[in-house]
């Protein structure tokens, strides 16, 4: 499959798309007094098939995000035979029954979220010592959403802890998902916040409509799907 005999419009708009959104990225970095090196791009490809990501593939862009395993196992081992340097992050909630199979596929999992999970990966890494880990980020439930995964802010310094010392993880960094009805920038200000007080330099926060917002408070990886992609 090429971009040939895929819909050449909905080719074009993707690939404008992605030229748009990397120049916000831009601005937004200048605007914050930041280097634009110093934030990456995930495009989030979930529920769109190899069809729809192959011409972002083909415009340049290399990290992906997918919420859900079983997808991203049906689509992209065969992407990734034509773009070997694609980095996969998972950006979905992650069962440990499902552990293994992400281990194989993703390269950066940000929704490390409870202590049953942690326990899971520290001895499913422990159990084949050559598997390269990922890098790992902890889900921060900055609302307290009931609904929504992640650690509470007041649970947060003692999670961390316990996956360093208890469990031997390498934790990078935060993600946050804020609530739809409420500002972003306190939730980006919050988990920026957590982030500093454990010695953490990854922030994955911002999505379509509020990156350059999440750019202003630190933000080192953003996740952007319908601005690239549209409308699911």
């Amino acid at each position: 499959m090429t971009v040939s005999n895929l819909d050449a419009p909905f080719a074009a708009t993707v690939a404008a798309n992605l030229a748009q959104v990397r120049a916000n990225l831009a601005r937004a970095c200048g605007d914050a007094g930041r280097d634009p090196a110093s934030v990456r791009l995930v495009a989030v490809s979930k529920t769109f098939g190899p069809e729809s990501i192959l011409p972002v593939l083909e415009a340049g862009q290399r990290l992906f995000g997918e919420n859900r395993v079983q997808e991203s196992k049906a689509k992209w081992p065969a992407l990734r035979e034509r773009f070997p340097d694609v980095e996969l992050h998972l950006i979905g909630p992650l069962q440990t029954n499902k552990l293994r199979e992400a281990l194989d596929l993703f390269d950066v999992i940000h929704t490390l979220d409870r202590p049953s999970l942690a326990a899971a990966l520290a001895k499913e890494l422990a159990r084949d010592p050559a598997r390269r880990p990922p890098r790992l980020l902890v889900q921060v439930n900055t609302g307290e959403e009931p609904q929504k995964a992640g650690v509470v802010p007041q649970e947060a310094d003692a999670f961390i802890e316990s996956c360093r010392q208890t469990h031997g993880l390498a934790i990078e960094g935060l993600m946050c998902i804020p609530p739809a009805d409420e500002p972003a920038a306190p939730h980006f200000a919050l988990l920026a916040k957590i982030a500093r007080r454990n010695g953490l330099d990854v922030l994955s926060m911002g999505m379509s409509g509020d990156y350059e917002t999440a750019i202003a408070l630190g933000a080192t990886y953003v996740r952007v799907g319908s601005a690239i992609f549209g409308t699911r």
